[in-house]
């Protein structure tokens, strides 16, 4: 059985929204991990043996509060968006590879060993001995080509396909070994793997809608309440597994608490071990053992544009250079959130001061506005919580322009269901909101490839498919995709530089991700840059 891609394929695909909530006073990681008495020893990237664990408390539970809603199309990991349902499947299910949600290095998980390189357009991937779903029956090779199939079939309309633009065919050469045919020579193949999760053929095609919300994996979890009922997910371990993050815990239960109040008080409590999304006002009020952490990743809140009603860059620039960066991540955001210079945040492996840098300037904002003939402005807000202090600075800083602002808040899947409408196609011009592709990876050619190339987001929410600037775009990142190093990261900074002057989409600033946890009962956590919580490694003294 062979997987065929097709040349020219484009994914449908749907956002994913952050809510994060951002606090005062803390411009940097307050307190790193707490340590413990759980023995590890240390497993490489590409190493599938299981470590040598001593488990802290083999009956113990973990227990988070959860700031995320459950999304509306399950746990399905070839099609779920929420961030709530994609955090859930870190522990429950594998890629060949995975990206480690805390240190974002690359490692061998369901293979037994990194993806072997025959030559340049040629990769074997092993797969890891033994290795079983969590309903035990063993993984095949025929379960990892029927997961890429999944995937990249066009008539599946996955978002990850966009992922995978550069793979020809995946084929069983034996039992245990999977030959991947590349289009093109493609570095960065390792971390791409990882979107794909490997799931069970006979399960899937038996009830696809039931394994929507009853997922079967391999990874170290198994969910036993998907959390629809109670807003309780529960997680067991997966006595199955066999691979290099065994469950340190019996148990994990993640209370889904999007009340920033309720959250808190969960975790001033002792309810709870570990919540995310922090607000800023309650921040000073932890103490110890309860720690925060605030690590600064690509997450990003955007301004995005209809380029049906605001075709001029003239009128996208001009809003960009109204607003004050300033008050927004220095007042408002407590520090927490730093000015876009570029498309990817500073610290990124490619990152480079984009050609066009905005900043307050008035002036030029009216000016450019009235070149393009604007002389109204309708803004559409997502209403997460942890910017709500943001929007009402974005408001004033429009309405300084002297042009009628009309301006409506929405929840993040109403927001998108009324853009993604008919009715809606045309009725505003700025949308607000947060983004965070970086739990599918962290290179540059997928961040923004998730923004740039889909016709969800080009056609049907920007309406700049098919543009000039879209066309430069695409072929900048195309041209990236077949070389590696310098060469392809001053490629890619190529396009970052053409993004900063198209700006379609472009960030307002980059966030940092406030967790707070208790270093005393958990055991070897880890703090994330990403949107969600991650338990991957990590035990609990709690029973």
């Amino acid at each position: 059985m062979a997987i065929s891609v097709p040349r020219a394929s484009r994914r449908d695909f749907i956002k994913i929204s952050s809510t994060m909530g951002l606090a005062a006073g803390i411009a940097a990681t307050l307190a790193a991990c707490g340590g413990g008495s759980t023995k590890k020893s240390s497993t490489g990237a590409g190493s599938s043996a299981a470590p040598d664990v001593e488990v802290t408390n083999k009956d113990g539970v973990i227990t988070a509060g959860i700031s995320y809603e459950l999304g509306t199309n399950g746990y399905d990991p070839a099609s779920t968006t929420a961030a709530l349902t994609i955090a859930a499947n870190w522990h429950t299910m594998e890629g060949l590879t995975e990206i480690h949600p805390a240190t974002r290095k690359v490692y061998a998980a369901l293979a037994a060993e990194m993806p072997k390189k025959i030559d340049d357009t040629t990769y074997e991937v092993t797969l890891r001995k033994d290795a079983k779903f969590s309903n035990g029956s063993p993984v095949t090779t025929e379960d990892v080509l029927y997961s890429f199939q999944r995937v990249i079939d066009p008539a599946n309309k996955s978002l990850y396909a966009q992922f995978l633009s550069f793979i020809d065919k995946v084929e069983a050469k034996d039992a245990s070994t999977i030959t991947f045919k590349l289009k093109h020579a493609f570095v960065l193949l390792p971390e791409r793997l990882s979107v794909v999760k490997i799931v069970p053929k006979a399960v899937v095609e038996a009830d696809p809608k039931n394994f929507t919300y009853k997922v079967v994996g391999t990874g170290p979890y198994k969910m036993t309440d998907n959390g629809a009922a109670k807003q309780v997910i529960v997680f067991e371990r997966n006595d199955h597994y066999n691979g290099p993050y065994p469950a340190l815990v019996k148990t994990m239960k993640w209370n889904i608490m999007p009340d920033d109040t309720t959250r808190t008080n969960a975790m001033t409590s002792g309810t709870v071990q570990a919540i995310d999304a922090v607000p800023a006002a309650n921040l000073p009020t932890f103490t110890e053992p309860v720690k925060v952490s605030a690590l600064q990743g690509f997450g990003l809140l955007f301004a995005m544009f209809n380029t049906s009603t605001f075709s001029d860059v003239k009128a996208r620039q001009a809003v960009l250079y109204a607003l004050d960066y300033d008050k927004i991540c220095k007042d408002v955001m407590a520090g927490l959130a730093t000015p876009a210079t570029c498309f990817l945040q500073e610290g990124h492996p490619a990152y480079k001061k984009a050609k066009t840098v905005y900043s307050k300037d008035l002036d030029k904002a009216k000016a450019l506005l009235a070149e393009a003939g604007i002389t109204s402005i309708r803004v559409l807000c997502s209403d997460h919580g942890w910017f709500s202090g943001v929007r009402p600075v974005i408001r004033e800083n429009l309405e300084a322009l002297g042009v009628t602002v009309t301006y409506d808040e929405k929840k993040s899947l109403d927001l998108y269901n009324f853009i993604d409408s008919k009715d809606g196609a045309k009725a505003w011009d700025v949308v607000i909101a947060p983004g965070d592709p970086s739990v599918f990876g962290d290179d540059a050619d997928l961040l923004m490839r998730w923004w740039y190339e889909q016709p969800v987001w080009t056609e049907t929410r920007m309406h700049w498919k098919d543009s000039e600037g879209q066309k430069a775009i695409y072929a900048l990142l195309e041209e990236g995709a077949k070389l590696e190093g310098d060469k392809q990261i001053a490629k890619w900074q190529e396009a970052l530089d053409k993004i900063s002057e198209e700006v379609p989409l472009y960030p307002i600033f980059h966030r940092k991700s406030p967790i707070a946890y208790n270093s005393s009962t958990l055991k070897d956590f880890q703090p994330i840059k990403l949107t969600a919580l991650s338990f991957v490694g990590t035990g609990s003294t709690k029973s």
